[in-house]
């Protein structure tokens, strides 16, 4: 059984994911486009986000770690090439938040969430091209983020293209505004991880270390056996809100982290909070086959959301 879905999952891969993002590359402009209806017919001038970018920077990056295929680092280093030349504020530093089709910026603003996910992208790009300047952009950011974004509650969210502080409408969400997030901090740590990963600098081991702490203290309620997901500037949560999605990803977003580390410390205290998250998420949110979106005020909402489940297939 385990054999034949092995084999279902790399055909669908290879014959439908793969092709499907081949086919987004923007030949004229750089990148990938960033918009395509449900006909499939593609908006060739539609805004491209540097998230999305970095997202499919990774994703051709480790298929071809995966499959060794030459034209999968060709599409990882057309990625690469776009956050290069057009992602990264040459000026003050960091990525911005989107690029219009040319590859202006569209909306300059800096948020932590995007600057992460360029982190994880460039270090996965190292790992499969052996491009000492992706390596080495990572660390810039790495270093950007903890001298503009890092304080003694973790990470602030939301900046202004010159990293002036901004209000955080981006991942704010459920009626708040919130100063810091669970998400933001859970997708830093995932960049950390990885970059630390292929670079195994001490400096990314020791904030690593730091955001497990802040997890277990701050982010992860033991009373609930779930994670609270928006805050106040200090660390105060603003809403009874359960996100089950976000907690199945934690559980092996830590999980993998604790494994990278090397750390059996953190490993046990670690494992006694994703084993309980886990375990919860079965229980309270694994309804006919798949997982609900998520809980405000103890009112479960039944909808079913793509990245939920794909979440749930990993941490599972």
């Amino acid at each position: 059984m385990r054999s034949l879905l092995k084999t279902e999952v790399k055909k669908h891969l290879e014959t439908g994911i793969l092709p499907f993002w081949q086919g987004m590359k923007d030949e004229t402009y750089g990148g990938f486009y960033g918009y395509m209806g449900y006909d499939r017919n593609i908006d060739q001038k539609a805004v491209k986000g540097s998230i999305l970018n970095s997202r499919i920077l990774w994703f051709f990056s480790n298929a071809y770690t995966l499959l060794h295929k030459e034209e999968l680092l060709e599409s990882a280093r057309h990625a690469y090439c776009f956050l290069k030349e057009h992602c990264l504020d040459r000026e003050y530093g960091g990525v911005y938040w989107s690029l219009t089709y040319n590859g202006d910026a569209a909306d300059a603003t800096k948020h932590t969430y995007a600057q992460a996910f360029a982190i994880y992208a460039l270090s996965s790009y190292y790992e499969a091209s052996n491009d000492r300047q992706a390596l080495e952009a990572a660390r810039s950011l790495y270093r950007l983020v903890e001298e503009k974004c890092a304080d003694d509650q973790g990470y602030r969210e939301a900046f202004e293209r010159d990293f002036q502080p901004a209000e955080n409408d981006k991942l704010s969400e459920n009626g708040v505004m919130a100063d810091r997030t669970m998400n933001t901090l859970l997708h830093v740590f995932e960049a950390y991880t990885e970059l630390y990963r292929v670079s195994k600098d001490a400096c990314v081991a020791d904030r690593l270390r730091d955001m497990l702490e802040l997890v277990a203290e701050k982010i992860y309620n033991p009373k609930l056996g779930r994670q609270e997901v928006f805050f106040d500037n200090n660390r105060k949560s603003l809403i009874d809100l359960y996100s089950y999605g976000h907690d199945i990803e934690a559980a092996w977003l830590l999980d993998r982290g604790v494994e990278v580390l090397g750390d059996t410390y953190d490993a046990e205290k670690i494992a006694s909070i994703t084993k309980e998250i886990t375990a919860n998420i079965y229980d309270r949110a694994y309804i006919d086959h798949s997982l609900v979106n998520e809980a405000e005020n103890g009112i479960v909402d039944t909808t079913r959301v793509w990245w939920v489940q794909a979440e749930a297939v990993v941490g599972f």
